[in-house]
């Protein structure tokens, strides 16, 4: 049995490897870049984080974002980011086809310059990171699937370790059992690293993250707080009674609505909106320190948001996860109505709150990025050292897999599985795809067999 199961760890371990190695690559380089976007953003874009646009004359905040919407036709301000000294300020634009700009104001709130937001240094990682630049929900899921196969590998590459007594030293080694060595060596050493970046990247997932999010979402004292999931609204009386019952102006739903984006375009302001000049004086008033973002109202009775977040993928923006705070404001009168703090979250709010950085690399600063950097170069390591291995023992125009043991397959084998199965759903479905395929091999392997015997 204790060979039986050794073997079917080895098997299942070198066949997952095989099919996901490409994708394990793709998204450990893509990490890599994306824990240093706000280094290489910094140098890249210096002109529009830091530089002036040679204009003396001061202009408000909201004359800048009416003009940034002037300058780009079609597009409509959603959120003002406000960083600390010396990052200049940034609007967040937005169309009706969910295409997303970034235009930058210099001390004197004049525009600088603007960028394309899907072509930043930071959402090009991101984009390969998550969806290898393809998208879909198909893609999404292949990524999620080779993080969860991810998982098995450096589990049962633990198991086979110890088990295979494979670290023992020996007087007499050749070059592959060298190879085999350092490559289970490096692997025990970064199994329970990898494994917290890992886990703490699933949130974002396309299958297990949605899970993970409802969770959060249908218990508020666990995970999302119910004042964050149901914000206020504003005191639509503040409209003067003349105008209340006209329909503020809005952009065209329909047209949003028919490219999904009709609840991100963000809400045209109507004339009795609070400007955010005045906004940012009941701000300051509080003693609320920059970076935040202002995010605008996005209906009638919405309210202003103000968000102070530990993981915003915004060079300058992320605060330390005790300061994440989320803020309501009337639109029009400015009043301030309540405030989600990270001391309000449930205990997986606040594992989000803290893991998402600590994924990113920047919960504890340079020391995170470095210890992320490590482990993900470790991990190519323990990669290439594999198919180093594979290929030593691999003979010339075979496979050359691990053999296929005749007995029953391990009861302890299938136990595991189904634990990770039921921990990883996405994983749990993926084994029973492969269960069948092994099915259907090898009864058309008995058919072929049972034709031959008969001829």
């Amino acid at each position: 049995m204790k060979n039986t199961l050794y073997h079917s760890f080895w098997r299942t371990h070198f066949y997952a490897a095989l099919f996901i190695t490409p994708l394990l690559i793709s998204l450990t380089l893509s990490g890599i870049g994306f824990l240093f976007y706000t280094n290489v953003e910094n140098q890249l874009y210096d002109k529009y984080f830091f530089g002036e646009s040679g204009k003396t004359e001061v202009q408000s905040i909201d004359d800048a974002v009416k003009l940034a919407e002037e300058s780009y036709a079609g597009y409509k301000t959603n959120k003002i980011i406000e960083l600390e000294e010396p990052y200049n300020t940034r609007l967040t634009m937005k169309n009706a086809d969910g295409k997303e700009k970034y235009v930058f104001l210099d001390d004197h709130n004049q525009i600088i310059g603007g960028q394309d937001a899907g072509y930043t240094f930071a959402n090009i990682m991101r984009n390969a990171h998550s969806s290898l630049f393809i998208g879909g929900t198909f893609v999404n899921y292949l990524v999620e699937l080779a993080a969860c196969w991810a998982i098995f590998l450096l589990l049962s590459g633990i198991y086979m370790t110890f088990k295979g007594k494979v670290l023992k030293k020996t007087k007499q080694t050749n070059k592959r059992q060298k190879s085999r060595k350092f490559h289970a060596l490096v692997g025990t050493i970064i199994t329970i690293p990898m494994l917290v970046i890992i886990f703490t990247g699933l949130p974002w997932s396309a299958f297990m993250g949605k899970y993970i999010y409802q969770a959060s979402q249908d218990h508020p004292s666990f995970g999302t707080p119910l004042l964050q999931q149901q914000p206020p609204t504003s005191d639509v009386s503040e409209i003067p009674w003349a105008t209340r019952q006209e329909t503020p102006p809005t952009s065209d739903s329909g047209h949003a609505a028919h490219h999904g984006m009709g609840a991100n375009m963000g809400y045209v302001a109507n004339p009795n909106q609070l400007s955010v000049e005045k906004l940012q004086h009941e701000i300051d008033a509080m003693n609320i320190s920059k970076p935040y973002a202002i995010i605008y109202p996005t209906s009638e009775d919405g309210v202003y948001t103000i968000a102070k977040s530990s993981n915003t993928g915004v060079t300058g923006l992320d605060v330390s996860p005790n300061d994440e705070t989320t803020m309501y404001f009337d639109q029009y009168s400015g009043k301030f109505i309540d405030k989600v703090g990270y001391e309000d979250y449930g205990i997986l709010a606040k594992w989000f709150t803290w893991g998402i950085p600590l994924h990113e690399g920047h919960l504890f600063g340079w020391p995170n990025k470095l210890i992320n950097l490590l482990v993900c170069l470790a991990f190519l390591v323990v990669i290439i050292w594999g198919v180093s291995t594979w290929l030593l023992r691999k003979k010339q125009g075979m496979l050359s897999a691990p053999p296929k043991i005749s007995q029953k397959v391990s009861v302890p084998f299938i136990i595991f599985m189904i634990i990770l199965g039921i921990l990883m759903p996405l994983f749990g479905l993926s084994l029973i795809a492969v269960v069948l395929v092994e099915l259907i091999i090898n009864l058309v392997s008995k058919n072929k067999l049972a034709k031959k015997e008969v001829n």
